[in-house]
């Protein structure tokens, strides 16, 4: 069972479950093994026990698109290098990673989703709606600056959490 926001309206059909809130909205499908149904200003998770653990999943997926949609999702980032100045840039639906570890041709990264990446300098901020496209994005850039056959002792550039 999770309590629907203020200013949060939730439609079902069938297995996909649609927030919409003041920032936007969000759809996700979920698996037909969960009941879902809305009662008054609740929204009800039903499974057997067996579902047990799915079901407090999906509680937790559902909760966290109503904070998407009335507050949003942002994470700060810092791109960090010792050796070789790394740019990034936003291109469509891609983010290209220039002269990482000197590397002649630029790696790419999936922007998720209705993800917004902005880049200021170093600083890298990934902001939306939905929490788990917001998360996906960063781990593929985390992924595409991944150093391979070189010492990791030496070469420790990177995409880190910006400390505020």
């Amino acid at each position: 069972m999770v309590a629907i926001l203020e200013g949060v309206t939730v439609e079902i059909s069938g297995r996909d479950v649609t927030a919409k809130g003041p920032k936007g909205s969000v759809t996700k499908r979920f698996s037909a093994v969960v009941k879902l149904e809305k009662k008054d200003n609740e929204l009800v998770v039903q499974g057997s026990e067996k579902e047990k653990a799915y079901v407090g999943t999906v509680e937790s997926i559902i909760n966290s698109m109503f904070i998407g949609v009335t507050e949003g999702f942002q994470k700060k980032l810092k791109v960090l290098y010792s050796h070789f100045p790394v740019t990034l840039e936003v291109k469509g639906d891609k983010i290209l990673i220039n002269n990482f570890i000197g590397e002649k041709y630029p790696r790419k990264a999936r922007i998720m989703g209705g993800t917004k990446v902005e880049v200021k300098g170093q600083s890298v901020t990934v902001s939306g709606l939905d929490k788990e496209a917001v998360g996906q994005t960063i781990a593929n850039m985390k992924s595409a600056m991944r150093i391979r056959r070189k010492d990791l002792r030496i070469f420790q550039d990177g995409i880190f959490e910006a400390i505020e």
